[in-house]
């Protein structure tokens, strides 16, 4: 099971949510949170790059007693800059110019794209035990995450509980009362682009109408420019999840497009 955020603030949890936090401060992305001994935990920080779009700052990941911090072609482990590919106590780490992945044994993979997009497989022996923007992993959508007894979150209340208090950070808790637009005159479009010949694999294999939503709130958000970012990064994320899913994408970028 996979847990990933992307593109403009997007994140879908190991149960299947798919929502939009745009929280700038370090949060709980996803830990083990058994009140023991905690096995991992991941941490993310965003921030907004030079053409005004989130990217995620940094990493930092604790698996047993090692740290690493990852950020765009570094690798920091236990304070020490690292020469990959990197090996320590059951925890691999590969980079290239485009991907950092971690592959750790006790039952986790990362891959970051190093700029907005990062997806981590947990085993199934995790059921139940997570927490943080990925979720519980029960297996149940909106349950722990969205609903939790009698009370319901919305997913900026939710995102704002994943926070990580730092003494000394100054960062704002993005507004819980702001609503999304709907976006539903760009849902032709996204449509059009998510069904085309190249992802034929895939429309079996992953939930089609959530990323037409996180498309058609690309498009919302990005009013009206037509850059890369807002066009492409809910079509490489689809593209991504539907080869984790053991389907075959075609070619869908083009010279003139993504």
């Amino acid at each position: 099971y996979v847990c990933s955020t992307w593109g403009n603030n997007h994140f879908k949890t190991f149960d299947g949510d798919i929502y939009q936090f745009p929280g700038v401060c370090e949060y709980n992305f996803v830990s083990d949170c058994r009140e023991a001994y905690k096995e991992f935990s991941v941490h993310i920080q965003r921030a907004l790059n030079s053409n005004g779009h989130p990217e995620i700052e940094y990493i930092l990941m604790k698996i047993k007693d090692i740290m690493v911090y990852l950020k765009p072609n570094l690798v920091v482990v236990d304070g020490r800059i690292v020469k990959t590919p990197y090996y320590t106590s059951g925890v691999l780490i590969e980079s290239n110019e485009i991907y950092t992945k971690i592959y750790a044994k006790l039952g986790m993979v990362l891959m970051w794209n190093q700029q907005d997009a990062l997806m981590v497989e947990l085993d199934n022996k995790f059921n139940n035990h997570t927490c943080g923007l990925c979720g519980d992993y029960n297996g149940i959508q909106i349950y722990n995450e969205f609903i939790k007894g009698d009370a319901s979150y919305n997913s900026i209340t939710y995102g704002n509980m994943q926070k990580i208090s730092k003494p000394n950070s100054k960062c704002e808790d993005p507004d819980e009362t702001q609503a999304l637009p709907s976006c539903n005159e760009h849902r032709d479009e996204c449509q059009r682009l998510l069904t085309s010949p190249a992802f034929a694999d895939c429309r079996l294999r992953l939930n089609l109408e959530m990323y037409i939503q996180a498309c058609m709130q690309d498009k919302c958000a990005c009013t009206g420019k037509s850059d890369s970012f807002c066009l492409c990064s809910t079509i490489s994320e689809y593209s991504r999840q539907c080869s984790h899913a053991g389907g075959r994408p075609g070619e869908w970028r083009t010279q003139s497009f993504c």
